[in-house]
This record gives structure tokens, sequence and C-alpha cells, in this order.
């Protein structure tokens, strides 16, 4: 799974970035900045969308010995899991060498020992203990499986579209 998607570096965006350095406005370049974040935004409200409404199905319970199902209770923790997930992902613009729109998951905004968990989600298979206890672990599915590459390839025509479109207001602007 990549960790981020990019429309950046191209042509088009670095000439431009030229020109716009060489005009000096600053009102242009927060402009160009404001609309190519906008151009992202779809994207990075669809892949928090879909890890939020990602469905994980478990095994279920095993039985005990006995043949008796095995005890339970409420979840100990008390912060949403896919809300985490999901405030992880987020947007950066760059105006300098590499110009353009990054999408990207931020390791740091996730729980302590959960950095592989939307990498495993996105495979399908989400393995992890039993509340902590390293003797007992348990197995997730994700249906459907790929919620970060199906997401970003749904999202990037669209976003590189507006891309384009934003860089022809603004090369029009320029000339």
């Amino acid at each position: 799974m990549p960790s981020s998607v990019q429309i950046t570096g191209t042509g088009q965006l670095v000439m431009l970035s030229r020109r716009l350095r060489a005009a000096g406005g600053p009102r242009l370049r927060q402009n160009l900045a404001r609309r190519i974040r906008r151009a992202a935004e779809p994207l990075h409200r669809d892949l928090q969308q879909a890890i939020r409404t990602q469905s994980l199905v478990s095994e279920g319970r095993k039985r005990n010995r006995q043949g008796v199902q095995g005890r339970g209770g409420p979840s100990p923790t008390t912060r949403p899991f896919r809300a985490m997930l999901a405030g992880g992902v987020r947007i950066s613009v760059g105006q300098g060498s590499t110009p353009g729109a990054r999408v990207w998951l931020d390791w740091t905004r996730l729980e302590p020992g959960t950095s592989g968990v939307p990498k495993q989600i996105n495979e399908g298979r989400l393995r992890h203990p039993v509340f902590s206890n390293r003797s007992r672990w348990a197995t997730q599915w994700a249906r459907p499986a790929g919620w970060w590459t199906r997401t970003v390839q749904a999202g990037t025509p669209r976003m590189r579209a507006e891309v384009e479109r934003v860089l022809g207001d603004v090369r029009r602007d320029l000339e």
C-alpha cells in the first residue's frame, strides 16, 4: 500500500512555479496553493470516509474445552479506532522544488503500536492480540479489501484533472 498520493513535479507545475516566483505575486502563489489544496480535498474526504465505513468481520469467539462460548465484555478502549485511523489521513501542498498536492497517511497521528494497521486493513486481513494479551490472537477480515488503493484509483483522475484545470487558469492569468 503506498503511503501517499502525489501529483507533483510535472513539467507544467515546475515551469508555472518558476513563472510565479519571477512574477513575484504572493497573492498568485497563495491562490494557486489554495486551489490545489481544494483539488485534493475530495480524495482526502473519500479516504477518511472509506476507513470510517470499512467493515471488519471477526471469526467470532472461540468455545472453550467444555464447548461453552467464551466470555467477553465491552471494549476497554474509549477512543474510536476508525476515527483515529481517519485522523491520520492528511493533505499537504508544496510550492518549492516539487510543487503540487500530496494526500498521505501521517503515522505520527496514530496510536503507538498501530502503524501497520492501515496496511493490514488495505490487504484485507487484520491480525492482532486480544486486549493486548500476546498469547491470544484474533483475525479480522476487511470486506472489501483495499480501502486505500481502491479509493486512490477512483479519486486520482478527478484530482489530476482539477489540478490541470487550475494550472490552465493560472497560466492564462500570467500571460
